[in-house]
């Protein structure tokens, strides 16, 4: 695919690993839709970066949690562009859970941000990417899904469920939409 002058969605794109990914596609000529949920101010910094690399960003806000928001936004994405050629489901949460002590709420909110938020974008995205002319789904997953830690059960479960729902994209979608997905191991801790 030749990028100069794609569009990507990046969710998680304000700060940390997701903006690192925002910049690095700016820089190869990609213009920006950027999600955030509550990360505002880091996120209109990053869309400064991105602009000052000649580069268009446009900031869309959402609950990954939240399905009238993610199709709200999805619905904001091609109000900005004509298409989106990329889309990189990088946003997560992250904690520890004991299993001694996780809540049902924990399950819930780290499940639906991490595995149903892709999910939803993935669909309304996805199935326009495959009606037009193709394009990537990038789901930023971790090598916790294969092998998880000990007290962050849901978070391992939500990103196993991740990898499983890319293979699931690579067929559904194929053959003019690849999904791919990347299993890291801790790449960038939280502050906390």
């Amino acid at each position: 695919m030749e990028l100069k002058g794609k569009i990507a969605l990046v969710t998680g794109g304000a700060k940390r690993v997701g903006k690192e990914i925002a910049l690095a596609l700016a820089r190869k000529g990609i213009h920006l839709l950027l999600h955030y949920h509550t990360s505002e101010s880091e996120a209109h910094k990053t869309a400064e970066e991105i602009k000052s690399l000649g580069a268009r960003c446009q900031l869309l806000r959402a609950d990954l949690a939240k399905t009238e928001e993610l199709l709200k936004m999805a619905q904001e994405a091609y109000h900005h562009e004509k298409s989106v050629d990329v889309l990189i489901n990088s946003a997560s949460l992250f904690y520890k859970t004991p299993f001694k002590t996780v809540q049902e709420s924990d399950w819930d909110k780290l499940i639906d941000t991490n595995l149903k938020g892709p999910f939803i974008l993935s669909k309304e995205i996805g199935n326009k990417m495959a009606e037009g002319s193709g394009g990537k789904i990038i789901n930023i997953a971790d090598w916790s899904g294969i092998r998880p830690y000990k007290d962050y059960a849901p978070y391992c479960v939500s990103k196993g469920g991740l990898i499983t729902l890319t293979k699931s994209l690579a067929r559904d979608l194929a053959p003019k939409v690849q999904a791919n997905a990347i299993a890291p191991g801790p790449v960038l801790l939280p502050p906390d």
